[in-house]
């Protein structure tokens, strides 16, 4: 069943067809919006009981739009004017999109060529049809019956699900022989999937039958769902990813607003949740409804900056893992990825290349003192940035991003290696600063005071390893070491191979303080005393070495094997997963740990936590694989490299540590 080849709001099984009681438009042979006229359209398009809700009701009687197979396009159904058509995939830059100036809101358009196809005429795939753009009424949608029942996918009846659903994700798996634990990870992480009009569509956060009170742990999150992903990929499941891929790309076009103002059009969810309801006026009909949740619902009412960037990384590793390009390459897709970025690289007051955001905008979801340029945002951007730079179709509608793309990485890459890079020598060149330097060849650029140094980084940095630092900004430097941010900063190169090794070499050196009892914590030292009372809050959930403030979270565990794996360190990973493995089945897969050594499970952790149960398997199934990781981290770009030596060159800078590191790489 070829379903991926086909414009619209799903392509998930089982077939549905999208419907509206608009009669049928006929005679459009082309049609060219803007994405904020697209991205207009598709909310004012939206059921009006809820602006955070979809309802997709069943009915009859109703006309059929036409279809689009997005394979058999030729130019002139879009009047196309670009000479260059879709190139072979392997060669670089890519050169034409499908439609240069569509958004991902062409879904809710009528692009029929033909007004009237007969879908009756063909059972041999999903038909997905598209919404009339004049008088929108609320999305419709009908099963289409296939008398080839050969093809029907049977439903595993003992698979787990929420709502009493099931689903085989069994069809392609690769297994090898597994232990007793995998084995039961693996059925608790099928038990977590949560399906949408019967398609597996992302896994809850966590799936504990005797909590009472599941909060949002019962929503689907994007940034949740990328261990998930990845276990499923890495065992030959990809239909659950590109669901999800889809599913969350149509909610980027959903109305997101609180207090009566809007944030940008590239937003993604933070999560979404789906629940079956009773369909109005029957007691027998039943309809699914996905909610998300823009951080309307959040503590804090935060937009979730990191999820677009997890979107844009985990598309990438779909197309890697599976060898299936052409979902990147859809329409919708290719604008997702575009909105995305134009919000991230919107023009504003900064000075500097790194990603201004406030508190609790990534996984340190609670006020923790990252407000600023936080590690952890900048390593998922960049590593965004080179996901969007291989994906991205060149034509003269994304010519100009694509440009910017590249000047922001190089511009991002020499920033952060040059700045929030500390090793024992940079330490001892801060304790020395001059500081109020006024001046263009300034030494001490951000007018950092030595008494920032605190005294625990003097006796606790080691001579041979070193990390970024967790924040940088105007008299200020924040000095804890933030896990994900150094992980992330290894695998997609934006640090140094020196400064890579320094990472990890820090780490075994501070393997009682970093990794402990349980691997890894989200950051060191935790904040205590004073300053945790001043920069927390008093937050009676991140009490110091709890939670975000110190607290081990096992999910990080993926990240640090795919790290190790790069840097030739498998031996680092296999200790840490034997640690992990000792204790996550006999304590019930916890979300964290707590104290300074991880050895409790964390006073308010959820039990059956997913993203930590997907993080194991993906560690074990990555070290089996270590050929398939090689597919999830980057090398040294070196025309990112040569771009930065140049532009630096042309503002008369010496100095540049880019310049040391392509000349330590090429020798």
């Amino acid at each position: 069943m070829t379903t991926g080849s086909y414009i619209g709001i799903s392509t998930m099984k089982p077939c549905c067809r999208i419907l509206t009681k608009t009669p049928l438009i006929s005679g459009f042979s082309s049609i060219k919006f803007s994405d904020s006229t697209m991205m207009s359209i598709l909310s004012r398009s939206s059921c009006s009981r809820s602006i955070h809700s979809y309802r997709y009701y069943r009915c009859n009687n109703t006309k059929i739009l036409g279809y689009i197979n997005v394979n058999g396009l030729n130019r002139s159904d879009f009047s196309v004017t670009d000479s260059n058509w879709v190139q072979s995939r392997n060669f670089r830059p890519r050169v034409g999109s499908l439609i240069p100036n569509v958004t991902s809101d062409f879904r809710n358009q009528s692009t029929s060529v033909d007004s009237n196809s007969n879908v009756n005429n063909d059972k041999s795939f999903e038909n997905i049809f598209i919404q009339s753009t004049l008088n929108p009424k609320p999305l419709l949608f009908d099963r289409i019956e296939t008398d080839d029942q050969s093809k029907v996918e049977e439903v595993d009846k003992s698979s787990v699900n929420l709502d009493n659903k099931s689903y085989d994700l069994n069809e392609n798996k690769v297994e090898d022989k597994l232990s007793k634990i995998e084995e039961e990870a693996w059925k608790f992480l099928r038990g977590a999937v949560v399906t949408y009009c019967s398609n597996p569509v992302g896994t809850v956060a966590a799936n504990d039958p005797d909590e009472k009170q599941p909060l949002n742990y019962d929503q689907v999150f994007i940034r949740d769902f990328v261990p998930s992903a990845l276990a499923f990929l890495l065992n030959g499941e990809g239909e659950i990813v590109k669901n999800f891929l889809l599913h969350t790309l149509q909610l980027q076009s959903w109305e997101k607003t609180v207090d009566c103002y809007s944030p940008g059009q590239g937003l993604m969810p933070a999560s979404f949740k789906v629940r079956t309801v009773p369909l109005d006026g029957s007691n027998e009909a039943f309809e699914d409804v996905s909610d998300p949740d823009f951080g309307e619902s959040a503590i804090g009412r935060v937009a979730p900056v990191d999820s677009g960037l997890w979107w844009i990384i985990l598309l990438r590793a779909y197309g890697k893992l599976t060898g299936d390009y052409s979902l990147q390459d859809r329409v919708d897709v290719q604008t997702g990825i575009r909105l995305i970025l134009k919000l991230c690289l919107t023009d504003g007051f900064d000075m500097f290349p790194s990603l201004l955001v406030t508190d609790g905008s990534c996984m340190i979801d609670r006020r923790m003192g990252i407000h600023g340029h936080p590690l952890e945002i900048q390593a998922l951007f960049y590593s965004a940035l080179r996901c969007s730079r291989e994906m991205l179709i060149v034509n003269d509608t994304t010519r100009d991003l694509v440009a910017a793309v590249s000047n922001r990485l190089s511009a991002l890459s020499f920033h952060m290696r040059e700045y929030y890079w500390v090793d024992i020598k940079k330490i001892n060149e801060i304790y020395r600063y001059k500081t109020e330097e006024y001046s263009t060849d300034a030494v001490n650029k951000f007018n950092i005071y030595p008494e920032q140094i605190p005294s625990w980084l003097v006796d606790w940095i080691s001579e041979e390893g070193g990390y970024f630092i967790g924040n940088l900004q105007p008299a200020h430097m924040d000095f804890r070491f933030f896990t994900l941010g150094n992980l992330w900063a290894i695998v997609s190169s934006l640090g140094t191979t020196r400064q890579n090794e320094g990472i990890l070499n820090l780490i075994d050196a501070k393997w009682d303080d970093i990794i402990g009892q349980m691997p890894l914590k989200i950051c060191y030292p935790a904040l205590e005393g004073e300053e945790w009372c001043i920069i927390t809050g008093c937050d009676p959930k991140n009490t110091p070495w709890s939670y975000h403030n110190g607290g081990s979270w096992p999910t990080l565990l993926w990240q640090f094997t795919l790290a190790c794996i790069k840097m030739g360190r498998s031996d680092l990973a296999q200790k840490a997963v034997g640690l992990a493995e000792k204790r996550l089945c006999v304590d019930k897969w916890p979300e964290y740990y707590d104290t300074r050594n991880g050895k409790f499970i964390g006073k308010q952790s959820r039990l059956m936590q997913t993203w930590t149960i997907a993080g194991f398997l993906t560690s074990k199934m990555l070290l089996k694989n270590p050929d398939k990781a090689s597919l999830l981290f980057w090398e040294e770009d070196f025309e990112i490299l040569q771009n930065c030596v140049c532009m630096l060159n042309k503002t008369g800078r010496r100095k540049c540590s880019r310049f040391a590191a392509r000349s330590k790489i090429l020798v």
